[in-house]
C-alpha cells in the first residue's frame, strides 16, 4: 500500500466515522504505524545540500530516497561556453576538500585530448598536491564522520593537521581553499625549496598525531560500536552501483586507478591499496585510515625522486607561455594572444580521464569540435556515484544509523550535483 492509498482509506474513514457521530474510531492502516519524514536538505549530518526522504516505522527506516538538485550550478554546461584554460578555477569547486586533485584530474584529460605531456618534475609535484589532497581531504571525512557519532574532539585534532596543510598550500599556491594551480602543460610555478622543506616537516610530525586520533577512535567502544555491521554492502552490489574509492575497497574489492590504469608517476612509487573484507561503515573508515598511511609514503617518495628541470611543458601553441617571455618576446606574445582569445583548439574527437579521487574514479569527459572550448563536458563525479548507495545502505537500520553511513560514505554535495 502506498501512502497516497493509505491516505484516500484514511479519509474514507473520518468521514464515515463523522457521519456516525463516532468519535473513537481507531485507525489500523499503515499510517498508524509508518511515518515519512524529511531530513535535510540543511541537516548538518547529510554533510551538505543532501535531502533524504525516509520512511519509519517506529525507528527503523523502511525506505529512504535521497534527493539531490539543491546545489546545482551548471558545471558542465558553463564548460561549453569558456575556453580550456578558462575553466579550470570552476574545477576547484567540485570537491572542494581537494581542489588540488580536481585540478590535475581536469588538466590530464585536456592534455590527453590535445596531446602532450608535462615535463618529469611537473608530474612529481602533480602528483605530491594530490595526495596531499587525499590526506586533507580523508583528515575531514574521518573527522566528521567521528563527529557525526558524537566524537568531537577527534574533529578537532583532523581539522589541526588539516590546517598545516594548508599553510603548505598557501605556500605552494597562493591560496589556501581554491587553488587553480595546475595548467595545461604543467604548473602555475615551481615548487621551491622552502616548500619542499615545509611537506618534509609536515611529515615528520604528521604520523605521531595521527596515530594519537585514530587510537582514540579504534580504543572508543562507543565509536566501534556505531559503526560496525552498520551500513552493509557487498562487494556485487558495490560493484554494479559504481561504488569506488575507500567506500568500494571496504567491500574487499582491489580496485584503484592509481593501479590498474597508471597516470603521473605512480608506476614508479611503491604503495599498497588497503581493502577491508567488512563491507560496513567501520571498513570503510578503516580503508581511509590506511590510505592516509600510503599518502604519507607516496610523498615521501617523490620529494627523494623528484628530478629538476623545467615545469612546462614546450608547447607553445597549446601551453600558455611565461610572463617574462610573453613582455619580451614578439613570438610569445602572439601566443599568448591567440591562446587567450581563441583557446587550445585540439583536434576534432572525444576523451575520458579519470584519475584516483579521495572518494573514487573522478573523471572527465570531454567531446571536442575543433574549437577553443569543449562542445560537451561530462564530469564522472564520485560522490553522486557513491551517494546511489545510501537507500541499501540505510533500509532496514535505525535512524541513528543514518549519520554512521552518510559520514563513512564521505560524500561533498558540490560535485554530486555539478
Amino acid at each position: 500500500m502506498n501512502i497516497d492509498q493509505a491516505m484516500e482509506i484514511r479519509q474514507q474513514k473520518i468521514l464515515a466515522a463523522l457521519e456516525n457521530k463516532n468519535t473513537s474510531v481507531h485507525f489500523d492502516d499503515a499510517l498508524d504505524n509508518e511515518m515519512v519524514l524529511n531530513m535535510g536538505p540543511q541537516h548538518p549530518a547529510t554533510h551538505g545540500v543532501l535531502r533524504l526522504l525516509i520512511k519509519l516505522d517506529g525507528e527503523t527506516v523502511v525506505a529512504c530516497v535521497p534527493e539531490l538538485g539543491y546545489l546545482h550550478r551548471g558545471y558542465e554546461k558553463l564548460a561549453e561556453n569558456m575556453s580550456y584554460h578558462e575553466y579550470i578555477p570552476h574545477t576547484d569547486r567540485l570537491d572542494y576538500l581537494s581542489p588540488l586533485m580536481n585540478n590535475t584530474a581536469y588538466v590530464l584529460a585536456v592534455e590527453k585530448l590535445v596531446g602532450i605531456e608535462a615535463p618529469k618534475r611537473a608530474q612529481y609535484i602533480r602528483t605530491i598536491i594530490s595526495e596531499l589532497a587525499r590526506i586533507s581531504s580523508h583528515l575531514v571525512g574521518i573527522g566528521a564522520l567521528a563527529m557525526d557519532v558524537g566524537a568531537l574532539t577527534v574533529f578537532t585534532w583532523t581539522f589541526t593537521e588539516r590546517e598545516r596543510l594548508y599553510d603548505i598550500f598557501e605556500l605552494l599556491t597562493g591560496a589556501r581553499f581554491t587553488t587553480s594551480f595546475t595548467r595545461i602543460g604543467g604548473l602555475a610555478h615551481d615548487m621551491t625549496p622552502e616548500v619542499a622543506a615545509a611537506i618534509s616537516a609536515f611529515l615528520d610530525t604528521f604520523p605521531a598525531k595521527f596515530h594519537e586520533c585514530i587510537s582514540m577512535l579504534n580504543t572508543n567502544r562507543i565509536f566501534v560500536e556505531r559503526l560496525e555491521g552498520v551500513g552493509v554492502i557487498t562487494r556485487e552490489k558495490a560493484i554494479a552501483l559504481g561504488l569506488g574509492g575507500p567506500n568500494i575497497r571496504g567491500t574487499g574489492v582491489e580496485h584503484d586507478i592509481r593501479r590498474s590504469e597508471p597516470y603521473l608517476v605512480y608506476p614508479e612509487l611503491d604503495f599498497a591499496v588497503p581493502v577491508s573484507n567488512g563491507g560496513d561503515s567501520l571498513s570503510r573508515y578503516y580503508v581511509r585510515v590506511n590510505e592516509v598511511k600510503e599518502s604519507v609514503k607516496i610523498v615521501r617518495q617523490c620529494l627523494e625522486k623528484i628530478p629538476a628541470g623545467p615545469v612546462h611543458a614546450n608547447e607553445p601553441k597549446k601551453v600558455l607561455p611565461r610572463k617574462e617571455r610573453v613582455y619580451t618576446k614578439m613570438e610569445e606574445l602572439i601566443h599568448d594572444f591567440m591562446l587567450v582569445n581563441f583557446g587550445v583548439n585540439p583536434p576534432v574527437g572525444e576523451v575520458y580521464h579519470a584519475v584516483e579521487g579521495s572518494k573514487g574514479e573522478l573523471g572527465f569527459y570531454i567531446q571536442s569540435r575543433g574549437e577553443g572550448h569543449p562542445w560537451r563536458l561530462k564530469i564522472r563525479s564520485p560522490s553522486f556515484m557513491n551517494l546511489q548507495s545510501t537507500p541499501h545502505l540505510i533500509e532496514g537500520g535505525m535512524i541513528s544509523d543514518i549519520v554512521a553511513v552518510l559520514g563513512s560514505l564521505d560524500p561533498v554535495m558540490g560535485e554530486a550535483d555539478k
